[in-house]
């Protein structure tokens, strides 16, 4: 009975580290993130649960991801100089490797992270790339649109303005998506390059669907008053 209770007890102990665990991870990954994303997304991290995580990602894969996550925080802010080249190729690599070793969540994450580094080398294609499988080892998680925003983010800097507006659209579609609203103003903003009458269309959306969203509500109504409608 008491090897029982001891058993519990330890069981117990362990979870509730793994979930300290968690919860710091989260917090100190924020701005990897939201690396290409808008502040908004914050809201996410209330979609990720406990029970999620728990059931996705092993305490060996998070100190993995972990770690990597390290490398890269080491090198962002000199990740523009060429000495870091070498540094910057192997942690690619290893991003490369533990992602195609895992699945899901932790698949997921370990693209977010390549991604990221991709972006602040303003290597936009190899970013777009790294954000597409992202979106798909995230598929039908709260990270999934998430991927998809900054996958267009990434084809819109190289000027791939209706591949964009497509992702752009699919990100909208997702139920309780935080960014939704910043995504369909940038479908305007984007529209009004192509077609005026779409970007209309575009900015009507985001004040018929979020009228109390006060920044992407407002700065549509101002689009449509340069635009002369309103």
């Amino acid at each position: 009975m008491i090897d029982k209770e001891k058993k519990e007890k330890i069981e117990k102990q362990d979870k509730a580290e793994l979930i300290e665990k968690i919860s710091g991870f989260i917090q100190r990954n924020r701005l990897v993130f939201l690396a290409c994303m808008i502040g908004a997304v914050v809201a996410l991290v209330a979609f990720i649960t406990v029970t999620i995580v728990l059931q996705s990602l092993t305490v060996k894969s998070m100190s993995q991801l972990e770690a990597l996550n390290q490398r890269y925080e080491t090198l962002r802010f000199d990740i523009a100089d060429t000495s870091k080249d070498a540094d910057v190729q192997a942690l690619l690599h290893d991003l490369t490797t533990f992602a195609s070793g895992h699945k899901g969540y932790a698949s997921a994450r370990a693209h977010v992270i390549a991604a990221a580094v991709q972006s602040d080398k303003k290597n936009w294609a190899e970013a777009e790339k790294a954000w597409a499988a992202a979106a798909l080892a995230a598929k039908d998680t709260y990270l999934e649109p998430v991927a998809i925003y900054n996958q267009a983010i990434a084809l819109e800097e190289q000027n791939n303005t209706q591949g964009a507006i497509d992702l752009f659209i699919k990100a909208v579609a997702f139920t309780g998506f935080p960014g939704a609203s910043r995504a369909q103003f940038n479908i305007g903003r984007l529209q009004e390059r192509l077609n005026k009458e779409a970007a209309i269309e575009a900015y009507r959306s985001v004040i018929s669907k979020w009228p109390n969203d006060e920044v992407w509500t407002s700065l549509a109504e101002s689009r449509l008053i340069a635009l002369g409608l309103k």
